[in-house]
């Protein structure tokens, strides 16, 4: 502002008076700082993306952008999957189709704030999905984007509204670890890549890292497809996931798509978090819960009726004691580092004991989590994990061990264990490891306050249990809210509008991975001859990383070093 101008206009020129945008309309003083640098994000996004379109079309006019297809379609293709299943038999399943009618009836709400409230294995996934797609028919909404809190669990949810909508074009897999590379058809994978650009497609699915990210990022690469989240249904999976270093600035985006953007946004969880303004929350972003309506029929019966678990708390268990507790038995056993991960598994070592951490690529584990799966079906199974397996991943194990964690990593693992309720009850054991693997350093006032709450409550999987979980953890002194100032630093702008996008795209970074990317070069979850052929040939550098990406893990700078130190590994340049 401060280098503007004026400019003297011609006599004869009149100029309609100016007015302002819509979702800037109705401010008074002082300035709303968030609301006007968001504005100007999504006219930075809707100039960038008509500017690299039109020149697309002008170059290459024959690119395959765009979907074909009706909404319509999409919700009768939805409505013919769900009758398949028939009328529901037994109790789970009879409440699984109370919460989808409760989705269907909860559609014909105006479009502002949502939360769906189910316990795990309630059949959110697909409810979430016909709230949506009936919401955006009544509404005259574009598109739905469904957020899930990590990479590993995307493909798993596209692939099933792929198969519920009949329709592979129409859903988007935008995240980080996609690799058009693996698809045969060269064309579709063009039309996929085009469409990740600006998220032109019915139904996106993403990562939160990917959503939020690109809500603050100041690259033109990330921010073409904000103009296109306006008028959409945003559901966030799992959205007790959200950052706690990030809250503020998450909820305020939140809160402004569904106030000047005509978007609606559905918090999904079995744990809703304490995020609201009668919760105690102090932030300024809190929610209010007179403006979020409940889309399942009474979650507290919800609760009461698909409670399949009992949770055992446990004291101190080393290593030694917790793998004689478990050798021979069907059970899922989740640590909270990879150290401990290896040695559990490396003590239980046999047929039928599988290990699961990230220091697997990904085609590695979902090798090992398919003959898993079939395995269950047959005879008993011990898996030895971390966190990784909590959300989304579907197991059924009728018994679970939990290192102490938050209660809402509990009661995500507490969903792996008798899912289906096949039993009457299931057992979630919850111990506290030796202290040799005590929980990441992020994670600890987590653990401390989940300690407090078992001791508290019966059932610290409870609504009342999870809602002073969440209460303690967001009032914790421990606890900023806006860890990097970014609400501080827009509302510190001034009159001039001087907003640095730089600084707040280059602070706002969910995941702080200080880890190293290790690329296995042979092996049998290492690169294949076409990767090998990627790597020595190729001249981008970008697309190399990308498809390297599913042989890759993070390892330390210091396992890193010493890798290469005794010539294991070598670094490679990819420039």
């Amino acid at each position: 502002m401060a280098q503007t101008k004026p400019v003297e206009l011609p006599d004869w020129l009149e100029l309609p008076a100016p007015e302002l945008p819509a979702p800037l309309a109705g401010f008074g003083k002082p300035i709303p700082h968030f609301e006007v640098q968001f504005f100007v994000r999504m006219l930075f996004s809707a100039l960038v993306d008509a500017d690299f379109v039109e020149t697309e079309r002008f170059y290459s006019p024959d690119a395959p952008r765009g979907w074909t297809g009706s909404l319509n379609d999409l919700r009768g293709a939805l409505g013919n999957h769900l009758s398949r299943f028939g009328p529901p038999e037994g109790a789970v399943n009879q409440l699984r189709g109370e919460v989808l009618e409760g989705a269907g009836h909860a559609a014909a709400e105006r479009p502002g704030l949502f939360s769906l409230t189910v316990p795990t294995g309630g059949g959110k996934t697909l409810s979430s999905l016909r709230f949506a797609l009936d919401h955006v028919q009544q509404h005259g909404l574009r598109r739905v984007i469904y957020v899930v809190p990590y990479t590993s669990i995307i493909e798993q949810t596209a692939d099933v509204f792929r198969a519920a909508l009949d329709d592979a074009d129409a859903v988007l897999e935008h995240h980080s670890a996609f690799d058009f590379q693996d698809m045969e058809d060269e064309t579709e994978a063009e039309r996929i890549k085009l469409a990740a650009q600006n998220w032109d497609r019915p139904v996106v699915v993403t990562t939160a890292v990917q959503f939020f990210e690109s809500l603050f990022a100041n690259r033109t690469s990330k921010c073409r497809k904000l103009h296109n989240i306006a008028g959409s249904v945003i559901v966030l999976d799992e959205a007790q996931s959200l950052p706690i270093p990030f809250l503020r600035p998450c909820l305020a985006a939140i809160k402004e798509l569904t106030r000047g953007y005509g978007c609606s946004a559905v918090l999904c969880t079995a744990t809703q978090p304490a995020i609201y303004k009668e919760d105690g929350l102090k932030a300024p972003e809190a929610l209010l819960r007179g403006e979020t309506r409940e889309i399942a029929p009474d979650p507290s019966r919800l609760y009461d009726h698909l409670k399949r678990v009992e949770v055992v708390k446990l004291g101190r268990l080393t290593n030694a004691e917790l793998a004689e507790r478990v050798r021979g038995r069907s059970a899922l056993v989740i640590v909270n580092n990879k150290r401990q991960a290896r040695a559990l598994y490396d003590d239980l070592r046999g047929d039928g004991v599988f290990h699961l951490t990230t220091n697997m690529t990904a085609s590695h584990r979902a090798t090992v989590l398919g003959e898993v799966r079939r395995r269950l079906q047959e005879r008993p199974v011990l898996l030895i994990a971390t966190a990784l397996v909590e959300a989304g991943v579907d197991l059924d194990f009728p018994e679970v061990w939990r290192a102490v964690a938050g209660i809402d990593s509990i009661t995500q693992a507490a969903g792996r264990c008798n899912r289906n309720g096949k039993l009457e009850r299931g057992q979630v054991f919850v111990f506290k490891p030796e202290e040799d693997y005590p929980p990441p350093r992020e994670l600890q006032i987590n653990a401390e306050i989940a300690c407090r709450i078992m001791a508290e409550y019966a059932d610290p999987l409870s609504p009342d249990a999870v809602n002073a979980y969440f209460r303690a953890l967001y009032w914790s002194s421990s606890a900023d809210l806006d860890s990097r100032r970014i609400m501080g630093r827009i509302g510190e702008s001034g009159n001039q509008l001087e907003y640095p996008f730089a600084d707040i795209a280059a602070d706002f970074s969910l995941i702080e991975d200080y880890n190293k990317p290790l690329i296995l070069g042979s092996g049998p979850w290492g690169m294949d001859e076409d990767a090998q052929r990627l790597l020595s040939y190729s001249t981008h550098a970008g697309a190399i990383a990308h498809a390297l990406q599913r042989y890759t893990v993070g390892v330390s700078p210091k396992i890193l070093s010493d890798l290469i130190q005794i010539k294991a590994a070598s670094a490679v340049d990819f420039c």
